[in-house]
């Protein structure tokens, strides 16, 4: 239109790295960051990030370069997520439950520079780097993350380490407070790098931009009906698709990080109490933490917790369970391609004259788009026409809008295949219900959902196969009432071979993280096609019939 200009006075790429410009200022001497003794305000967290924006231009770090992060929820890991960027760099915060040989291959694909390890993972961080010693001459600097509430004491050797290795706090000192920041030239540009299933054969590195984290910030705080200066407990894992954008989300609102290095019920009870915490955001898996801890550990809430929950649906139960014990949750659904919850289960006002049980049934349910995210709808992947909205015609999830992922990593292919039709098709078949709720019935795709975990069950089975006495297996998720799902291995021996289900468990154990081990194996014949391929949902039918895997194991 004629007389608009654009300009340096009516356009800034969006970055949530303003976020904590603004609450340094407005939230000054506010708590920013707790972990047991150690506390920062958000002028001091601003200035830490600074630093380490300086040590990383000083290492050599330059626009567009990968950091990767291997740590629990602990401060250095949160001021990574705006000092990294705060460089220009690209985040890439790693799954603290990989082993080193599928860390060795996420630094290789993503070509990290500098990876910043917690001192409790530094054997896996250094077992990585031997692997990819054997192929490459250019290793990522190695930064050590010590344990800084303990002071570095001898009992966690975290001195000799810290002589071994650059150490974070010593890495910071060496950074400038009044370093200027590299903002991103265009507001598109990569903020972060995640991975998705982590399967060895084919990573799928997941590129985030500036963009997307700015605006998904946002919808997390309006989807979770945030209010400014939260106090918000970190059950889930910063890894995990940045906290599905929750650590950006805190500057933005002034809120107060409560560290949690490891989530037990104890801890979230004590913390909640302790500190007073208005929020948390975790998996279904931390929802069963909380209402199976037991009467000696629970404590009655000092007000009402607010949970964003999302990853496995949650079962009714646990909603209703939760709801019982003071907690107001809400459900989201989403995928690391969408910066986590695309979709909320937003409350109606109608819902209030239905019993609890009818209430957490529909709180069940994956709901609509949240507010800055364009549609999520349920399509006919041929035709990409809407399925009818009447709670039985199953169609595919897929999802447009502002807040979903820049592509794949180096794989172009699986980016065109991910956007074809102009939307994203997440794997994940649904119905819609006639208010436009939708509700997840199966996946296209086999992935097992397990605590918030993706799991690939083609990875599983190929390290089955591996075993000698192995003719064919097929994975599939068997129900569990803690982790929402689990690995059921269906498992056909060679004639003459024989070999235990404990003995399967060990060797997949063996090779795989603990999370992708089956929790079940079956020997049996494997169901087939007329073509030769194997039938899983048969297998997924009879896994789904065993019952849950938690319930048996208690009985």
């Amino acid at each position: 239109m004629e007389g608009t200009v654009k300009c340096s006075a009516n356009f800034v790429p969006l970055s949530p790295i303003s976020f904590i410009e603004r609450s340094a200022k407005v939230y000054s001497d506010k708590i920013s960051i707790v972990h047991g003794n150690v506390k920062f305000t958000w002028r001091q967290t601003r200035d830490r990030c600074l630093r380490l924006a300086s040590a990383l231009t000083h290492l050599g770090i330059s626009r567009g370069d990968v950091v990767s992060a291997l740590a629990p929820n602990i401060p250095a890991m949160y001021e990574l997520h705006f000092g990294v960027p705060m460089a220009g760099a690209v985040l890439c915060a790693l799954n603290t439950r990989h082993d080193s040989a599928m860390v060795s291959v996420l630094l290789k694909h993503s070509e990290a520079k500098i990876i910043f390890v917690d001192y409790q993972l530094l054997d896996v961080a250094k077992g990585a780097l031997e692997i990819l010693s054997k192929a490459s001459d250019k290793l990522p600097h190695l930064i050590l993350i010590s344990d800084r509430e303990r002071q570095l004491s001898s009992q966690n050797n975290s001195r000799s380490l810290a002589s071994e290795y650059l150490e974070y706090e010593s890495f910071l000192a060496n950074g400038e407070p009044n370093f200027e920041i590299v903002w991103p030239n265009n507001e598109w540009d990569a903020i972060a790098l995640n991975y998705t299933s982590g399967t060895t054969s084919r990573p799928k590195g997941v590129i985030y931009s500036h963009r997307g984290a700015y605006l998904n910030s946002l919808a997390s705080v309006l989807l979770a009906e945030m209010a400014s200066m939260p106090v918000y407990l970190w059950t889930l894992p910063m890894f995990h698709c940045n906290g599905w954008c929750l650590t950006w989300a805190m500057a933005a609102q002034g809120g107060t990080n409560i560290c949690l290095r490891n989530v037990t019920a104890e801890g979230i009870f004590n913390s909640i109490v302790e500190h007073q915490v208005t929020y948390l955001a975790g998996a279904p898996t931390v929802l069963n933490t909380i209402i199976n801890a037991s009467p000696s550990v629970q404590r009655p809430l000092p007000r009402t917790v607010n949970v964003l929950t999302a990853a496995a649906p949650p079962p009714p139960q646990v909603l209703l369970k939760m709801m019982e014990l003071g907690f107001n949750v809400t459900h989201g659904y989403g995928l690391t391609e969408t910066y986590g919850p695309a979709s909320v289960c937003s409350w109606k006002p109608e819902w209030n004259s239905l019993s609890p049980d009818e209430q957490a049934k529909i709180q069940a349910r994956q709901g609509v788009n949240h507010l800055v995210l364009e549609e999520v709808d349920v399509k006919d992947p041929e035709s990409m026409k809407s399925v009818p909205p009447d709670a039985k015609t199953m169609g595919e999830v897929m999802i447009r809008g502002n807040t979903v992922m820049n592509g794949y990593l180096k794989d172009v292919n699986a980016t065109k295949d991910a956007f074809k039709g102009g939307w994203f098709r997440s794997g994940d078949l649904a119905v819609k219900h006639p208010d436009g709720y939708i509700e997840l019935k199966d996946r296209l795709k086999d992935i097992i959902i397990s605590g918030g975990e993706n799991i690939s069950t083609i990875e599983v089975e190929s390290v089955i196969f591996s075993h000698p006495a192995v003719l064919e297996a097929a994975v599939v998720g068997r129900p569990d009432d803690h982790w929402g799902e689990t690995p059921c291995a269906f498992v056909k021996l060679k004639d003459g071979y024989n070999a235990s289900a404990n003995e399967i468990i060990k060797h997949c154990r063996d090779r795989l993280p603990r999370y992708m081990t089956p929790k079940t194996v079956i020997f049996d014949d494997l169901p087939k096609t007329s073509t030769g391929k194997t039938q899983k949902f048969v297998l997924r039918q009879r896994a789904k019939a065993m019952g849950s895997v938690s319930k048996i194991s208690k009985l």
